[in-house]
């Protein structure tokens, strides 16, 4: 029996001075549901291939790169901070002409993603949380003390810039995995391509150095949360060194009704277990599309 894959489409969108690149499945129903996925770091769109692959027959995909990132062309002087990527995720939407969605946010990707939820409740018909933090609990040791860097701290950027190199990239890939085999090397060999770009290193450390916004907008999530109850799906790789396993857990105090489900990997959950999350998400949208 022939499964069918998803047709797959990568475009380019002007959004001010930024043209934004972006995959889209083209799923069979005009009216399929539509998922927005929103990458981490160190990493872009590509990062959901496989899952666009699998799923985007049934349901619209798209997955954009933000600016600093993949495929996206971004002007010299452009100011890279959370709320830029969510000025321009935002602007990315209303030049799709999308008004209800549900979305995945994944590290980077929550922060940009909640942005976003702030602005426009409306638009959020669910949301698909994997390895998106949005709690002090969800923060590991190491994770704060990275987001307690600051310029002026002394050797704070070339800490910074350790994290950016092929060994560190990598790391985040293999770090807290078992079994290293279903990682393929093409994630972070590819993102690495990406980081070595010029200026891209430099919007990297400009984005760490602004991460304290995120952990100072918790609060204001948390009640966004509490106020819409979106419908909720969780999946987690609970050997993430970023944000363990109880930043999981804690969307259960704002979102007692949400999905959790808990695997034994690491922070690019979807590399190792893309057979167990698809058929989730899968779920999840045909219960509550709406």
């Amino acid at each position: 029996m022939l499964l069918p894959i998803a047709r797959t489409a990568h475009r380019q969108l002007d959004v001010g001075d930024v043209r934004v690149f972006y995959r889209e499945s083209q799923p069979e129903r005009d009216d399929a549901p539509v998922l927005l996925l929103l990458h981490g770091f160190p990493s872009a769109s590509h990062q959901f291939r496989r899952l666009i692959d699998t799923l985007g027959a049934r349901y619209r995909l798209i997955a954009p790169d933000y600016p600093g990132f993949g495929h996206t062309e971004a002007p010299d002087d452009f100011t890279y901070s959370f709320d830029r990527l969510a000025d321009i995720t935002e602007g990315f939407v209303q030049a799709l002409g999308l008004t209800r969605f549900a979305m995945y946010v994944f590290d980077f990707g929550a922060p940009v993603g909640f942005r976003v939820a702030e602005r426009h409740p409306d638009w959020i018909a669910g949301l698909v949380v994997q390895n998106g933090n949005a709690y002090t609990e969800g923060l590991s040791d190491a994770a704060r003390s990275f987001i307690s860097l600051r310029p002026e701290t002394p050797g704070a950027e070339e800490t910074i810039r350790e994290l950016l190199t092929l060994s560190g990239t990598r790391s985040q890939y293999e770090t807290g995995v078992p079994d290293l085999s279903p990682l393929a090397p093409d994630g972070w060999t590819l993102d690495q391509y990406f980081l070595d770009l010029p200026g891209r290193k430099e919007a990297q450390v400009a984005l760490a150095f602004d991460y304290h916004s995120n952990v100072e907008r918790y609060a204001h999530w948390q009640a966004w949360l509490r106020k819409h109850s979106p419908p909720t799906l969780i999946t987690w790789g609970v050997g993430d060194p970023f944000f363990p396993e109880p930043g999981a857990r804690a969307y259960l105090r704002d979102l007692p009704d949400a999905d959790l489900h808990l695997f034994d990997t690491g922070h690019f959950a979807l590399e190792t277990h893309l057979p167990q999350i698809a058929p989730l998400i899968a779920d999840f949208l045909d219960r509550r599309w709406n």
